[in-house]
C-alpha cells in the first residue's frame, strides 16, 4: 500500500509540462456580473479553444505567438482580447446592442449539459431553482426528472430524493466539493440549506469522481453556494405557504477590503399552525422552527494567485409532529397521544484555499477542511434515538499537466474522522471511523472527439480495511452536437442504519440486526458497481434548438446492508447474500417550442430488485414507470428589467409496490401495489424590475390525496401502526405566495 500512496504522489513531479492561460467568463446581467458556463474561448486563427466550465473558468494552451484570444457566447458580443503574457484572465460579456434590421435575443439555459465533459454532469443554476417553491435544497429537485423526490413516511413531512432508483445515502452529496449531507444529517441534512444560498447545483450520473472520495455509488450532487463577491449587497426573500409556513431569507454582502469580502446568511422558517385535512387525527405537516446563519468570508489575491474561503455556520431546527392533541410537555413518555419531537444542533467550520503558481499557471494547489458538530435528541411516539456526530474531513488537491494541456492531472491526499454515539431506546452504539486515502486521476482531451477520465485511489480504514476505488468516464464526438459517454466504477461505504432510516422509528415495528461479524452494528460494509452509458444529440428543428438524451445506468450490489420491511411487524438489516441490482433507464426532450418557451419531457423506466430472505423482490414503493413535463415561459425583458414568467411541472408515477402485510389482520392489509398519482405543480412570478419581484404557485393543485397514509392511525400505539406507506401527496394541494428584493 504504502508503495502505492508514494507513486500516486510522486507521478505529477515527473510531468513535463507546457503553459496554460487560465481566466473566468462572465456575464454582466441586471448590474450584476455572474459566471457564463458554455461559452467559447479560442486562440484567432488557430484550431485551439475550449467552452468555460460551469464556473465559467477555462484553461487554454499559451504559446508567445498566440495573441489575439475570442471569447464569444450567443446573444452576447463577441470580444477579441489582446495577450501580451501569460496571465490571469478575467472578462465580461456584453448582451448583443440592437441592429439596424435584425435584433439578436438570447437566453442562457436554466440547465445544461456539456457537450464535451467526460462525466455526465447536468448544470442547474441559481435560474432553474426559483422556478418552485425551493425553499430548502430537498425542495430543489421538483422541476428535474433526474431526482426523485418523495416523502419518507406520513408523519415527520421529510422529503427523500432519490438517483437512479437508489436512495440518497448512496448519493454523495457535497457542497462546494466538500462532503456535507452524510452520516448523522443524511435523513434530514438537505432540508438544512437554504435554497437561496445555492448558487447552482452539479447533478453527476454514475460513479463520481476519485478526488471526492470511495463512497459515491450512484452518483454526485455538488451545490455550489453564494459568494461574498458576487452575490447582491443585499437580498431578502419572504415566503408564507397555505399550510403555515413562513420562511426569510436575508442576505447581507460587505466588501471588507480590496482583498476581503464577508457575506452574513440568515435563514428562519416558522410553521406553528396546526392541519388535519384527512381527519386522520395526525398534522398532515408538522410544526417547525429553523433558524440557520451562516457567515462566510472570502480572500482573493489575484497577484499571488490565492483564492480562500472560511465559512461558520450554526443551525438550530425543531420539529413537532405526530397527533393533533398531543402536547409534548404532558404526553411525552405516555401512550395518551402520539407524537413526536426531532431537536437538532449543528455547527460547522469549512475553510478552502486555492493557489495558482503565477510563474506556472497551470500548476494549482487546493486544499479544504471541515470540522461538523452535530447533535440530534428525538423520540417517536415510546421510541428514542439520539445521535451525536462529530466529523472532520481534509482534501489536498495538486494540479497540471503533461506534455501539453490535453493531459490533464489531478493528485493529492484526504484524510476523514468520524466519532458517532447513538442511543436507540435502551441501547447504545458508539464507533470511530477514520481512514488515510491517495488519489491519482489522469484526463486526456484531444480538443475534438475524445474526453477520458481514469482516476484510482486508495485507502486505508480502520473499519473497512485496506481497499482501491478505480472510476473511469468516457466522452465521444461521433458527429456534430453529440456526446456519447460511457462510466463504470466503484464505490464502498459503511452503513449508517439508524441514522438513514429514521422513518421506522415512526412505527411499532421491532428492530433486527442479523450479526455477520462486520464492524459496523455487526454488518459487513456495503460495495458496489456502477455502469453507465449516455447519448446526447443537440439538433434544430423549424430554427428551434433542442436536445435529446437517452441514457442507461446499471448498479451491481456485491454486498449491500439490505433494509427488510417484508415483516409487517419488524425491520430487519442484514447482509446480501444472492443478488441485489438496479436498473434505470431515461429518456430526456428539451426544446425551444418558440421564443421564450421551453418545454422539458422525460421518461424513466426502473427495474430494481433485491433478494430478500422470503426471495427475489422488487424495491418497495418505487415506481416502474415515472413520466415527467415541465414547461418554462416568459416575456421580453423590459429595459426596467420587468417581465413575466410562468412554470408548471407535472409529474405521473406508476403503481409503486407495498411491503408485504400478509401477517397483518385483514383490516390492516394492503393491495400490492399503489394507484397510480399524477401531480401539478405551478409557479407565476412577476418581475418588477431588477430590484423587486413577487412570485406565487401552487404544488398538487389537481389535489391528489393518498388516502389513509398511516395504518392503524386510531390506535397508534398498537403492534399495527405504521407510518412508512406512502406513495403520494399527503397534504393535498399547497398554495404560496413570496417576494424578492435585492440591492446591487
Amino acid at each position: 500500500m504504502k508503495k502505492l500512496i508514494i507513486l500516486l504522489l510522486l507521478l505529477p513531479l515527473f510531468a513535463v509540462a507546457q503553459e496554460e492561460l487560465k481566466g473566468v467568463v462572465l456575464e454582466a446581467s441586471n448590474a450584476k456580473e455572474s459566471v457564463l458556463p458554455g461559452a467559447n474561448v479560442y486562440w484567432a486563427n488557430s484550431t485551439i479553444g475550449t467552452i468555460t466550465n460551469d464556473d465559467g473558468t477555462f484553461t487554454l494552451p499559451y504559446k508567445f505567438s498566440y495573441s489575439k484570444l475570442v471569447i464569444s457566447y450567443v446573444g452576447f458580443k463577441t470580444d477579441t482580447i489582446t495577450v501580451t503574457k501569460n496571465m490571469y484572465i478575467k472578462h465580461v460579456l456584453q448582451a448583443s446592442d440592437e441592429l439596424d434590421a435584425v435584433t439578436v435575443t438570447s437566453r442562457k439555459k436554466a440547465t445544461s449539459r456539456s457537450y464535451l465533459k467526460a462525466a455526465n454532469t447536468l448544470f442547474v443554476s441559481s435560474d432553474e431553482l426559483l422556478k418552485a417553491a425551493c425553499c430548502n435544497l430537498s425542495e430543489s429537485f421538483e422541476t428535474n426528472p433526474s431526482i426523485d423526490v418523495n416523502f419518507a413516511d406520513a408523519v415527520s413531512g421529510t422529503r427523500q430524493i432519490k438517483m437512479l432508483g437508489l436512495n440518497s445515502p448512496y448519493i454523495l452529496i457535497t457542497t462546494e466539493n466538500v462532503p456535507a449531507i452524510r452520516g448523522a444529517s443524511q435523513a434530514y441534512g438537505l432540508s438544512f440549506i437554504p435554497g437561496t444560498w445555492v448558487e447552482s447545483i452539479q447533478i453527476t450520473k454514475g460513479s463520481g469522481s476519485v478526488v471526492n472520495g470511495f463512497e459515491s455509488i450512484a452518483g454526485q450532487i455538488n451545490a455550489e453556494m453564494v459568494k461574498p463577491t458576487t452575490d447582491d449587497p443585499l437580498f431578502v426573500n419572504a415566503f408564507a405557504g397555505a399550510n403555515g409556513r413562513l420562511e426569510l431569507n436575508t442576505h447581507i454582502n460587505q466588501q471588507v477590503s480590496d482583498k476581503w469580502s464577508t457575506g452574513l446568511y440568515l435563514h428562519g422558517n416558522l410553521r406553528n399552525q396546526k392541519f388535519d385535512n384527512n381527519d386522520d387525527s395526525f398534522l398532515d405537516v408538522p410544526l417547525k422552527e429553523q433558524i440557520n446563519i451562516m457567515n462566510r468570508w472570502q480572500y482573493t489575491n489575484g497577484e499571488k494567485g490565492v483564492v480562500s474561503f472560511i465559512n461558520l455556520r450554526y443551525l438550530n431546527d425543531n420539529t413537532q409532529s405526530g397527533q393533533l392533541d398531543f402536547d409534548p410537555d404532558r404526553d411525552r413518555g405516555t401512550t395518551n397521544f402520539w407524537g413526536s419531537e426531532i431537536d437538532t444542533e449543528r455547527f460547522e467550520v469549512t475553510t478552502k484555499l486555492g493557489y495558482v503558481n503565477p510563474e506556472i499557471p497551470y500548476q494549482s494547489l487546493g486544499f479544504q477542511t471541515a470540522f461538523s458538530h452535530h447533535k440530534q435528541e428525538s423520540y417517536f411516539g415510546l421510541n428514542t434515538y439520539d445521535i451525536r456526530h462529530n466529523s472532520f474531513y481534509s482534501n489536498l488537491v495538486y494540479n497540471s499537466i503533461i506534455s501539453d494541456s490535453r493531459h490533464k492531472i489531478k493528485t493529492g491526499v484526504s484524510f476523514t474522522f468520524d466519532h458517532y454515539d447513538e442511543l436507540v431506546n435502551i441501547n447504545t452504539y458508539e464507533r470511530t471511523e477514520n481512514s488515510v486515502g491517495a488519489f491519482f486521476e489522469y484526463a486526456y482531451d484531444d480538443l475534438d472527439k475524445l474526453t477520458f477520465t481514469a482516476g484510482l485511489r486508495a485507502d486505508q480504514h480502520n473499519r473497512l480495511g485496506f481497499f482501491i476505488t478505480p472510476r473511469f468516464h468516457l466522452r465521444y464526438t461521433p458527429w456534430e452536437k453529440s456526446a456519447l459517454r460511457l462510466s463504470v466504477g466503484r464505490g464502498k461505504r459503511s452503513a449508517n442504519i439508524f441514522a438513514e432510516n429514521q422513518n421506522m422509528f415512526s412505527s411499532s415495528r421491532q428492530i433486527n440486526i442479523t450479526d455477520a461479524g462486520g464492524k459496523i452494528y455487526g454488518l459487513d460494509p456495503e460495495i458496489a458497481w456502477n455502469y453507465g452509458i449516455s447519448y446526447l444529440q443537440g439538433f434544430n428543428l423549424f430554427d428551434r434548438k433542442g436536445d435529446i438524451t437517452f441514457d442507461f445506468y446499471r448498479t451491481d450490489f456485491q454486498n449491500q446492508v439490505v433494509v427488510d420491511w417484508e415483516n409487517p411487524f419488524e425491520i430487519n438489516f442484514y447482509n446480501l447474500e444472492g443478488e441485489s441490482y438496479a436498473n434505470s433507464f431515461q429518456f430526456e426532450l428539451n426544446y425551444n417550442f418558440f421564443d421564450n418557451l421551453d418545454i422539458r419531457t422525460a421518461y424513466k423506466y426502473y427495474d430494481i430488485k433485491t433478494d430478500y430472505t422470503s426471495g427475489q423482490l422488487e424495491k418497495p414503493l418505487i415506481p416502474q414507470h415515472r413520466v415527467f413535463a415541465n414547461a418554462s415561459y416568459e416575456t421580453n425583458a423590459k429595459e426596467t428589467g420587468a417581465q413575466w414568467k410562468f412554470d408548471a411541472t407535472y409529474n405521473w408515477l406508476d403503481s409503486q409496490r407495498f411491503p408485504s402485510t400478509d401477517l397483518s389482520a385483514v383490516e390492516f392489509q394492503l393491495d400490492d401495489y399503489s394507484p397510480t398519482v399524477g401531480t401539478l405543480n405551478l409557479q407565476v412570478t412577476k418581475v418588477f424590475s431588477s430590484k423587486f419581484e413577487i412570485y406565487f404557485g401552487g404544488e398538487n393543485v389537481t389535489n391528489v390525496r393518498q388516502p389513509n397514509p398511516i395504518i392503524s392511525s386510531d390506535n397508534p400505539f398498537s403492534s399495527n401502526f405504521d407510518s412508512n406507506f406512502v406513495y403520494g401527496p399527503i397534504f393535498g394541494s399547497m398554495y404560496y405566495a413570496g417576494l424578492r428584493y435585492r440591492i446591487k
